[in-house]
């Protein structure tokens, strides 16, 4: 696969951006048995699939609206037999790049119009310069993204866990199975 070149007006703003000190706690859902350190590149909203990234939400709402979004896909009725355990993880990042809210971020040119409202099926409509975005930022050495929630009123906290050397060391606490069928 050939790489496009990346967006020069994209690098400009981003540098532009100075880059803030995160300590704090962050929620993770995972499937039962997932160790909630584990990275992937999974080509989600914020990461291309070229690195490790750690989704996380400073609201445990966030969490859960995150993961029943990708759970139900489109679906009416939520998956029956899902085991999902909630984690809440000390986390310390000292060059996150912040956008507080979606009028920051159409000032790096994402469509905040249609931002979060597009069908699971329609998400490649929206993922791209999201994903542009954090690809940039990973390269000019931020070690992850405060970002709104495209699913809940809260930010998610996206980790770019190649660029923090003591994330497995962070505390974790479990904070139980979620029930479905009460949240």
């Amino acid at each position: 696969m050939v790489k496009a070149r990346r967006d020069n007006r994209l690098i400009d703003a981003i540098e532009a951006i100075d880059p803030v000190v995160f300590e704090g706690n962050v929620w993770r859902l995972v499937r039962d048995g997932r160790d909630p350190l584990i990275c992937s590149a999974s080509g989600g909203r914020w990461d291309d699939g070229t690195f490790d990234v750690l989704y996380t939400s400073l609201a445990r709402s966030g969490a859960l609206e995150e993961m029943r979004f990708h759970l139900m896909r489109g679906q009416p009725v939520m998956p029956s037999k899902v085991k999902y355990r909630m984690f809440e993880i000390e986390l310390s990042l000292g060059r996150a790049l912040q956008f507080l809210d979606l009028e920051a971020l159409s000032k790096v040119g994402l469509n905040t119009e249609t931002f979060g409202r597009l069908s699971y099926e329609q998400k490649n409509d929206e993922y791209p310069r999201t994903q542009e975005i954090g690809e940039v930022a990973h390269f000019l050495d931020f070690d992850g993204l405060i970002v709104p929630s495209a699913r809940a009123e809260a930010k998610n906290v996206v980790v770019f866990c190649d660029k923090v050397g003591g994330l497995r060391e962070s505390t974790v606490s479990d904070r139980g199975m979620i029930d479905w069928s009460r949240e």
